[in-house]
């Protein structure tokens, strides 16, 4: 069963990318012509974020660097022992937040010190499958479309966000 779901994600890509051609030829469009126009448009929006990924992955590196993070996970630990989340996963919940890279970094040293079948270990991998980077996501996507009322939105991704905490805890929890 692996080597067919293997063989199948090796296939997939080039699958989708002959059918969307064959799709345009067969529609008698220029398929090369609206390939460099979209490509074109992706490098003005790239162009257009880019001040916001650079000032994102400033923050995240001055938060890791400063000591705010040790010092936020210290703050937290009285109550996040009480409610079973283990309090060297805040930092990794913040800067999830922010930045996947940067929280990828931080799962690397929380494997490392703690092990990943550990508790500790389980809990993170399942959390960062299951969280989503909220300020990332909205200040690129949003800036990228044009979108100023995001009240709701943040709203709905802090609640998703802690709803995929409590769901890795309680996972990760069943599974030891």
């Amino acid at each position: 069963m692996a080597s067919v779901l293997s063989n199948i994600s090796n296939i997939i890509i080039p699958v989708i990318i002959f059918y969307i051609i064959a799709y345009g030829v067969i529609n008698k469009t220029n398929v090369y012509e609206d390939f460099v126009k979209g490509a074109k448009d992706g490098l003005k929006t790239v162009v257009g974020i880019m001040p916001t990924l650079v000032a994102l992955m400033t923050a995240v590196g001055v938060l890791r660097a400063s000591g705010f993070l040790d010092f936020l996970e210290n703050l937290v630990r009285p109550l996040s022992g009480k409610v079973g989340f283990p309090a060297e996963l805040v930092p990794l919940a913040f800067i999830k937040m922010f930045s996947s890279s940067a929280a990828t970094g931080l799962v690397l040293d929380i494997f490392k010190n703690y092990g990943t079948d550990s508790l500790v270990g389980l809990i993170t991998s399942i959390m960062m499958s299951c969280t989503e980077t909220i300020f990332y996501t909205m200040s690129v996507y949003f800036l990228a479309a044009k979108v100023t009322k995001t009240k709701y939105t943040l709203t709905g991704a802090l609640l998703s966000t802690i709803a995929g905490i409590v769901a890795s805890v309680v996972l990760a929890g069943m599974m030891k």
